[in-house]
């Protein structure tokens, strides 16, 4: 019959004599690493005067669906300036999994509409006196965008 079980149950005295009862040719037990960790010394040596091993198991779960492969193919992408949508479009993934499997911190949400350049000719002009209403007469913005501008 059984000669391998999995238990997620506390190894306890009475948890062992049903394992016992149900399963008679038991030659090893399985369980959490963290459980393993707290069985009691005596039911551990118990067990294995009676031939039976208990062997902690370090992963259990589901498989990873995606691995470094698709990891460094993401990161790649990144780095050379594609965003998270178009990744995951490309390589047919959902977003949240680009998200998960990035190694740079992305802010999720939309990208700025105005460029790092025009922030700075904003600051720039503000600081040489111009009122934030003729920065937008001027660059053709806004003024609640200036104002947004000026914040960063």
């Amino acid at each position: 019959m059984d000669e391998e079980i999995y238990v997620n149950k506390p190894l306890s005295l009475q948890v062992i004599m049903e394992i016992l009862e149900k399963y008679p040719d038991l030659k090893k037990i399985k369980c959490p690493s963290s459980l393993y960790l707290r069985t009691s010394k005596k039911y551990l040596d118990a067990l294995s005067e009676l031939g039976i091993e208990v062997e902690p198991v370090l992963k259990r779960g589901r498989p990873k669906k995606y691995g470094e492969t698709e990891a460094r193919i993401i990161q790649k992408m990144l780095n050379e300036g594609k965003s998270p949508k178009e990744i995951a479009e490309k390589l047919q993934m959902p977003l949240k999994t680009i998200y998960y499997l990035k190694d740079t911190k992305l802010k999720r949400g939309r990208k700025p509409k105005y460029p790092k350049e025009t922030e700075d000719k904003v600051k720039k002009l503000y600081k040489n006196g111009l009122s934030a209403k003729d920065i937008s007469k001027k660059l053709k913005i806004p003024l609640r965008t200036v104002y947004c501008l000026l914040k960063r």
